[in-house]
């Protein structure tokens, strides 16, 4: 259990910093030299669910890393999925890709599948690293 704690904490840590990243890096589309990131509150829990790649990790190891990133990525946007429509129904959802043609009920975008396999990836590392 205090593995599993610590890793949530890590986790969420870790998606924080991406997303906060990713989104001051999304600003130099709009030449905005600012690079000003943004995240909400509702991640870090959302991020922290990456916890549960690392047992997961252990049933696949053998897996081409492909295939274990792909299986990442599905788990991830399931978790986006309930979690975006769950959020999205109480008008709190911080995230909207209705713009994007790649969208699934404007909470998934499947253009960020290799981002999301990268990201299952780096969880499974740091999982190692710090289990």
């Amino acid at each position: 259990m205090k593995t599993l704690t610590k890793n949530f904490f890590l986790f969420g840590t870790v998606g924080w910093c991406m997303e906060i990243i990713f989104t001051a890096l999304h600003s130099l589309q709009k030449r905005d030299l600012k690079l000003t990131g943004n995240t909400s509150l509702w991640m870090f829990p959302i991020y922290g669910c990456g916890t549960f790649i690392v047992p997961l990790s252990k049933l696949i190891k053998k897996w081409h890393i492909a295939a274990r990133g792909l299986f990442y990525a599905i788990l991830i946007f399931t978790v986006e999925f309930v979690t975006g429509r769950f959020l999205w129904k109480r008008d709190s959802c911080p995230w909207d890709y209705s713009h994007s043609k790649w969208n699934i009920s404007h909470v998934i975008r499947l253009d960020y599948t290799p981002f999301w396999m990268g990201v299952g990836l780096l969880f499974e590392k740091l999982g190692k690293i710090f289990h």
